[in-house]
């Protein structure tokens, strides 16, 4: 009969069928196990990330437009675009999906038993979570360079992120000897993110102290002290209601509001100084936060790297132990430099003068010298010091990093003398004349928000202001810088003065285009914090960079890498080798050769 049969084939069948979908399931899951595997070896496709949800709804650039800053909106929305940093792709709820400076490796690429002066080597970092996985965006924070403690010797290397986990440095080896690699991961992806929720936020992380001072009975004298802050936008009160006194400087329309005192009234504010700081972050960012996971040296390839001498005369460059930056950017076959270095008609080294691009590198140090890729500088002797500010007079403002410049120049020209004041030796503002050369030099800090010790109100003046108030001409330079007090309020509102500053400057060499205008960049700093760091000023150095790019006459001294690529530790005030070697480069523009 068939019947039998035909029963015995369909509970074959129904077997099959019972088996057929986990059998699929198990190929198809061990397909994918292997391609991930590869995936996290060799990156296949660069990953496109969603754009995730917004974290943060205490945004006071939303609610101010471009007309608010100065600018027009064309300009914001490519200031904006220089500012874009790479995201995560999701929200991060735990800390091992951050990336780990002690998982995150780099490693050279082809490392050869030996170079020659001149050449590049290739560096790949791969950033990876507390669970060991490559990541799949980017927005990481890393620093690199190349360094030797022997020779005094290093150089700065530029970051390219790739928006995938992995990212790509090239550093020159521009002397001769011994050479390591240095990475740190500075801030993680996760980290940054943070620093950029609370910059564009209205959260207070900086407050001030106003010291209001006045007659009451008797003759005697009455004394308080409030807090104080920045007002910046409508909701940008610290303190809601009719709490405040405000205090607003007419020109540049900046308003101060401090806390309205009891027994006093409003214009009777004398002094100014730091307050306390306020930490926004919650438990989780703070764990986000800590040491272990931030400006943390990450490992890699440890192997001494050999540089020789390269006596080619294309492409390449060999120097002296004494031979200036200059002499070695004649010879440098880096297209970058020699197309910011040289004279296109002459062929020769640039003097130092407005509208020079700094490449990367800028330079190096060897020996403790920086030698220049820009232009022509050198160092300068006391006497040689003391010749070139011959006749001039020399306006340095901005925080206490041009003070260290007036503290140089004070300790190094010949002859010269502080005057007395009556102001506070760090808080200035500060004098100093020499009679026989014609030679004044001045240094004040800039105006509110500043976290200085208590002085003055009426001595901090805003840097757009000085600027108006200078006649100019061929004997005055000018000198600011104005970055590290700013990290710690809205982006918007240093949009908002750096328009000042530049309406002021565009002026002043309108009436006088002899004037030297020099602005110095931010330097890098010693803590990594939600109040100060390195990715802040970065930010604010684009700004300041994108909004001058096209002001003829004004030069924009990059020391950014002379103080981040320093063979010792980073210092928001660098050390007497650092200042000495801004200084020169400083004069360098002033008595261009």
């Amino acid at each position: 009969m068939v019947m039998p049969s035909m029963e015995k084939s369909n509970a074959s069948v129904c077997r099959l069928r019972r088996y057929a979908f986990p059998l699929a399931c198990f190929l198809w899951t061990s397909f994918c196990l292997a391609l991930w595997a590869l995936n996290d070896g060799i990156y296949i496709k660069q990953f496109q990330p969603p754009r995730p949800k917004p974290a943060f709804r205490n945004n006071i650039s939303s609610i101010i437009s471009a007309v608010d800053m100065g600018i027009s909106d064309e300009e914001w929305e490519r200031l904006q675009k220089a500012l874009e940093w790479p995201i995560p792709d999701q929200e991060i709820t735990r800390v091992n999906q951050s990336t780990s400076p002690v998982h995150s490796t780099f490693s050279i690429v082809g490392l050869k038993e030996s170079y020659k002066v001149g050449e590049k080597i290739s560096v790949i970092i791969r950033a990876r979570d507390h669970n060991k996985k490559l990541k799949r965006y980017g927005g990481d924070f890393f620093k690199a360079k190349l360094f030797s403690t022997g020779l005094k010797a290093s150089v700065y290397g530029e970051v390219v992120d790739h928006h995938n986990g992995t990212y790509s440095v090239a550093l020159l080896l521009p002397w001769e000897g011994q050479a390591h690699v240095h990475v740190r991961l500075e801030h993680s992806s996760e980290v940054v993110q943070i620093l950029k929720k609370y910059r564009d936020s209205s959260f207070p992380r900086s407050h001030y102290n106003g010291y209001f001072e006045g007659s009451g009975s008797n003759k005697t004298r009455i004394s308080e002290v409030v807090e104080c802050n920045l007002k910046w936008g409508a909701d940008g009160s610290w303190r809601k209601g009719d709490c405040c006194c405000e205090h607003k400087d007419i020109r540049t329309g900046t308003v101060w509001q401090c806390e309205r005192p009891t027994k006093l009234s409003c214009d009777k504010l004398v002094h100014h100084s730091r307050g306390r700081l306020e930490n926004p972050l919650n438990p989780f960012e703070q764990q986000l936060f800590t040491k272990k996971l931030t400006n943390v040296a990450i490992s890699g390839d440890q192997k001494i790297i050999h540089v020789l001498p390269n006596t080619a005369s294309i492409g390449m460059f060999t120097y002296g132990p004494y031979e200036t930056g200059s002499e070695i950017v004649e010879r440098f076959g880096c297209e970058q430099a020699r197309s910011s270095s040289r004279d296109s008609n002459s062929g020769t080294v640039e003097k130092c003068r407005s509208g020079m691009m700094t490449p990367v590198p800028a330079g190096f140090y060897l020996r403790d010298v920086w030698k220049s890729f820009v232009c022509n500088t050198r160092q300068f002797s006391s006497a040689q010091m003391g010749n070139c500010l011959k006749n001039k007079i020399v306006y340095l403002m901005g925080d206490s990093t041009t003070r260290q410049w007036f503290e140089y120049l004070e300790r190094n020209v010949p002859g010269i003398k502080r005057m007395d004041l009556q102001t506070p030796r760090t808080g200035g503002p500060l004098m100093a004349v020499e009679l026989i050369n014609n030679i004044i030099i001045h240094w004040r800090p800039h105006g509110v928000p500043l976290r200085f010790t208590k002085m003055l109100i009426t001595d901090l003046h805003y840097i757009s202001n000085d600027i108006d108030e200078i006649a100019g001409g061929p004997h005055a330079v000018i000198v600011f810088t104005f970055f590290a007090h700013l990290v710690f309020h809205p982006i918007t509102f240093y949009v908002y003065e750096v328009a000042k500053i530049r309406q002021s400057v565009v002026a002043l060499l309108s009436r006088a285009p002899e004037t030297t205008v020099i602005i110095k960049s931010g330097n890098t700093a010693g803590l990594k914090n939600i109040f100060q760091s390195d990715w802040h000023v970065l930010q604010l150095d684009t700004v300041m960079q994108e909004m001058f790019r096209d002001i003829e006459g004004v030069i924009f001294l990059d020391v950014w890498q002379m103080t981040s690529c320093h063979y010792l530790s980073e210092d928001i005030h660098p050390g007497p080798v650092i200042v000495a070697n801004e200084v020169n480069m400083l004069l360098s523009y002033v008595c261009p050769i």
